[in-house]
């Protein structure tokens, strides 16, 4: 059994992907299989056959690699979910923190984001890397991010790599400082050439977590490096590097499940790090669970215990 609960602070869910993205097509196929932008992709590991990626999977997955709970978060690749995960906010309460998103590519959503609130949605996702044509600090962003603070609400937000929206993003922290964020995906730290920490424009994004209520969390990191494949060093380098600009007081593991568990196990997603001789259990603990409980506040988390494989 682990010492400390394990929190997943990037994760997706969906019954059916059923939109498009820049005039391209994503929808489910079977046998874990998507049209995405137009291409056959294996999108779900293949034994999940009806390509419904569910709460009650999830949570199989969840309990056998002992994660106690996880956050939810929605991106515009997959369509808007709300209605099904309303259900799962309904239906477990305790295992998962659930994220609500609007169409904020058009005019006209803020009323919409105040019904998620309103619905029991206690935060709202933004996919920002795929805003680049609107500022997120114009005035209707601007606008629901005041109800947001003034209500409590958190914000997951992913940036475009580098520092393209960084000045933007501070400029919400300035206007909303009591307003909760999480930065996914550890910045996209990785550049195609540079290393993310000889990269002023990464270290940038990641410093506005120097901000009491700003956080950052590692979404992803797996499949950001998954040319270089388990046990990831250069992703435990890339944590490493952030911690020292921020303090690891500031990093939550996430796992962007369920995309990066057709290449590995979901264990595998934080393994990783459990094995690294380049984290102390201390730093482990922060980034593993601690921060995330205390960030969404998790109350009641007990560790899962180790379940041993037949084959064992």
């Amino acid at each position: 059994m682990n010492i400390f609960p394990i929190i997943d602070a990037h994760s997706h869910l969906w019954l059916r992907q059923d939109t498009q993205w820049d005039g391209k097509t994503i929808r489910t196929l079977k046998n874990g299989r998507s049209i995405f932008l137009d291409e056959e992709v294996q999108m779900l590991p293949p034994f999940m056959i009806d390509g419904r990626n569910t709460a009650e999977v999830f949570l199989s997955n969840m309990d056998y690699a002992q994660v106690s709970a996880a956050v939810v978060v929605q991106e515009f690749i997959d369509g808007i979910q709300n209605d099904y995960l309303a259900e799962v906010m309904q239906q477990y309460p305790d295992r998962f923190f659930v994220f609500g998103m609007a169409d904020y590519l058009h005019d006209g959503f803020y009323d919409h984001t105040q019904a998620l609130l309103d619905q029991g949605f206690k935060g709202l996702a933004i996919p920002g890397h795929r805003l680049l044509g609107r500022s997120l600090a114009d005035d209707e962003m601007m606008r629901m991010f005041r109800l947001m603070e003034s209500r409590g609400a958190l914000l997951s937000i992913t940036l475009a790599d580098g520092d393209r929206q960084v000045e933007e993003l501070q400029e919400v922290i300035t206007q909303c400082p009591q307003l909760k964020i999480a930065i996914g995906h550890l910045g996209m730290a990785n550049p195609p050439v540079t290393p993310p920490w000889e990269n002023d424009s990464w270290r940038r994004q990641i410093l506005l977590a120097r901000h009491e209520n700003v956080y950052v969390e590692t979404g992803g990191i797996t499949w950001l490096y998954n040319s270089e494949f388990y046990p990831f060093p250069s992703a435990v380098r890339a944590i490493r590097e952030a911690a020292e600009l921020v303090g690891m007081d500031k990093l939550m593991w996430g796992s962007d499940y369920p995309r990066t568990i057709t290449a590995i196990t979901y264990r595998m997603s934080y393994d990783f790090l459990v094995k690294s001789c380049e984290l102390s259990d201390s730093e482990k603990g922060l980034l593993l669970g601690q921060n995330a409980q205390r960030f969404y506040g998790f109350e009641s988390l007990e560790p899962l215990p180790y379940i041993k494989n037949m084959s064992e």
